[in-house]
């Protein structure tokens, strides 16, 4: 797949289905809308227009879910992509988080307290002009409440039809499991690529239990890694991001990549990654990438 295809015909659905929960289908390539905001994910776009011109591609481009945060920005991320989508297409799933916040640019602060979430459920409602939140993820755990409190109050949050489904980030297995026994568990969110393999057995777990698994950071790549993406792209006519892209498609049907770009040109290349074919040989040699990098 040349990555610079004629983009006729280019479509995220090319990656294939994949069910939220057993209800929602969405194609397996969604957009990771974080990028939309100014430096450290802090404050409004440098260019407001070519921003909302991003988000308007990727759903013509056939993407249905993207993925945001109340921090981002904070608040600019949603506030763009209501202003940029809405109405929505009736296929599109928007799914949100809270429970970080953004305090100044490229800072965070945990605030997962059931207070704060509901604060944020109501904040996202109102910005992303929703009655409901599709999917809603618990940014990430915090370490000063207790975590069964956190997923205890998304869940009544979901009680009372506020929430759709409910997601986890930035979790480890233990921590889906404690929550799987409060609520269902649609998807979770890590860090996680060819390279990057810390949470296989996370991903390993979402497959069995069909829990959809959405990686963040798909081209985390050191010298040895960028050295095996090279030869492997050139080889495919294709771009580094497009290799790594195939490779997360293929590690597991479970597998819900969000690239994210501020550039259309980008966003275009992104999807069409979802036409490049790894050959077994490929495949294996980008698993291997993290025992390589070990050896060294």
């Amino acid at each position: 797949m040349n990555k610079n295809m004629d983009n006729k015909g280019l479509s995220a659905s090319a990656a294939g289905q994949i069910s939220l929960g057993g209800e929602i289908p969405v194609h397996r390539l969604g957009y990771g809308a974080m990028r939309l905001t100014g430096d450290g994910i802090w404050g409004s776009p440098k260019d407001r227009k070519a921003a909302l011109a991003v988000l308007r591609r990727a759903v013509e481009l056939g993407i249905n879910f993207i993925d945001t945060a109340d921090s981002y920005g904070p608040h600019v991320n949603e506030e763009l992509i209501a202003e940029a989508l809405f109405p929505y297409p009736t296929e599109l799933v928007i799914a949100t988080k809270g429970g970080w916040n953004r305090p100044g640019p490229n800072q965070w602060t945990h605030d997962a307290s059931p207070s704060h979430l509901r604060s944020a459920v109501e904040g996202s409602l109102k910005r992303l002009r929703l009655d409901r939140i599709e999917v809603y993820q618990l940014h990430t755990p915090d370490p000063v409440i207790p975590f069964e409190a956190s997923v205890e109050t998304l869940a009544e949050l979901q009680g009372e039809g506020k929430i759709h489904m409910i997601a986890l980030s930035n979790v480890t297995q233990e921590h889906i499991e404690r929550a799987r026994r409060i609520v269902p568990i649609v998807s979770v969110q890590n860090r996680y690529s060819f390279a990057d393999r810390e949470w296989d057995y996370v991903v390993d777990y979402c497959e069995r239990k069909r829990i959809v698994f959405i990686p963040w950071f798909p081209l985390a790549a050191g010298t040895v890694a960028g050295e095996v993406l090279d030869r492997i792209a050139k080889a495919h006519d294709a771009s580094r991001t497009q290799i790594a892209l195939a490779w997360l498609l293929r590690r597991s049907p479970n597998m819900l990549p969000i690239p994210g770009t501020s550039s259309v040109a980008h966003l275009e290349e992104n999807v069409a990654a979802t036409s490049v074919r790894l050959t077994d040989e490929d495949y294996q040699i980008l698993s291997q990438v993290p025992e390589l990098v070990a050896s060294r």
